[in-house]
């Protein structure tokens, strides 16, 4: 099933997109050019960098500065943390997340990723393909990002020489069979000068596609949403304590997949119970029907036991239910993961507590095949393991649904978030 959203949903259209790469292969300059020349940098940010600039040295705005934030960052030259930015055109609002190009960061490109519709990651012409490129869209695919987006930057520095694009693109062919995207497409730029960013390069006349930003304002962001399960996550009862309100309670909480409308038959998972829904509310009234990502609540026709964490569901499309789950695990915390290890599972509104039961393999970023090793999962490593929950856990698998088939750990002794995972079905 496709669903058109509403007209009014479509006019707050919003595209999140997250750049990475190798250090130095231009990702803050890129974002700096996107919000350059598409007029979204105030004065006072732009006298502000074009003063810090020049006392860099250098007589020209020196892009990546509306970027690199952290004072660490503009110090050592790197983006070490993700840094959102904002901005719109006419066609469309953009939330970037710059991610770090450095292997210990792995974990940040994935926090970045984890809400994407899109990743752009950039290549330097002078270097091809790079380790960190493998592990970066080796990321994006198993995050489930639909699109995939491939600068191969600095083609000022190759003379603007389509020979190198080429070879650069027959090489990234070879590793594509291994990723899962929607759709992948290339684009020859020069970041630090504009070709092909937002407007179209005088100097790559070989290349006949889209700019930069032409791609991002027309790529489908329903793309990735489920409208065929139906998934609400209860996330809170509403029951006002106010005599106009009496006996009103309904059930809070996000769409995360399928359509809901009223005269739906639902049931109630783990427990099984069974009702019909009455009305879809919110704060202006009732609605005729609901959708992915709408925040809503549901009145239903019979009084059952529902709390925070149960998932209604429609009974023609049930999620899975087990207390044993594997996960492709990244692990993000520096003490490693081992089995035997307890920890607190989120998945959406629910938390459990879960043990480690066994990690079957990691995956060797070089081959994208997974590896030898099974000891622990240090940070930054990705790796199969099984989970055991405590209760049942309501899930999908991620390749159906990114929102009900993703997992974190936290530390119950810290309450750090330790590892993010992805279900396998």
């Amino acid at each position: 099933m496709t669903h058109n959203p509403t007209q009014g949903y479509l006019d707050m259209e919003l595209l999140r997109f997250t750049t990475a790469g190798s250090v130095d292969d231009g990702k803050s300059t890129l974002i700096g050019r996107l919000l350059y020349d598409s007029k979204a940098i105030f004065e006072d940010q732009m006298e502000a960098v074009r003063n810090y600039s020049l006392r860099k040295g250098n007589q020209d705005l020196d892009l990546s500065l509306f970027t690199d934030g952290l004072r660490s960052e503009r110090e050592q030259g790197i983006t070490i943390d993700v840094a959102y930015r904002y901005f719109a055109t006419p066609r469309r609002k953009f939330i970037i997340a710059d991610t770090p190009g450095h292997i210990q960061y792995t974990r940040n490109m994935v926090t970045g990723a984890s809400t994407a519709n899109a990743a752009i990651v950039l290549i330097d012409a002078r270097n091809g393909i790079t380790e960190q490129t493998r592990r970066h869209c080796f990321i994006a695919s198993l995050l489930r990002i639909p699109y995939l987006i491939v600068c191969v930057n600095k083609m000022d520095l190759v003379g603007f020489d389509q020979k190198v694009y080429d070879e650069i693109l027959a090489d990234f062919n070879l590793l594509r069979s291994k990723l899962s995207f929607n759709d992948i497409t290339f684009v020859p730029i020069s970041a630090l000068q504009g070709d092909n960013v937002v407007e179209k390069s005088g100097m790559m006349s070989w290349y006949q596609g889209s700019t930069l930003l032409d791609i991002l304002e027309t790529l489908d962001i329903q793309t990735g949403l489920n409208y065929t399960d139906a998934r609400f996550p209860v996330q809170y009862v509403i029951r006002p304590h106010d005599d106009s309100y009496h006996d009103y309670r309904s059930y809070a909480g996000r769409v995360e997949g399928g359509v809901f409308k009223p005269g739906d038959k639902v049931v109630v998972l783990p427990s099984g119970l069974t009702s019909t829904i009455e009305s879809i509310d919110v704060f202006q009234g009732s609605l005729p029907e609901a959708f992915p990502p709408q925040s809503v609540s549901f009145r239903l026709a019979d009084d059952i036991d529902i709390s925070r964490g149960d998932v209604i569901s429609k009974v023609d499309s049930l999620p899975q239910i087990s207390q044993e789950i594997d996960v492709m695990m990244c692990w993000m915390n520096l003490r490693p993961m081992k089995a035997g290890g307890t920890y607190v599972l989120r998945q959406t509104t629910r938390e459990v507590k879960c043990i480690v039961k066994e990690l079957y393999h990691k995956i060797d970023i070089n081959t994208l095949e997974p590896g030898t090793d099974t000891n622990n999962l240090a940070a930054n490593e990705i790796g199969l393991v099984n989970l055991k929950v405590a209760k049942p856990l309501v899930y999908d698998a991620y390749s159906r649904n990114r929102q009900t088939g993703s997992v974190i750990l936290v530390d119950e002794g810290t309450n750090e978030t330790v590892g993010v995972g992805m279900i396998i079905g």
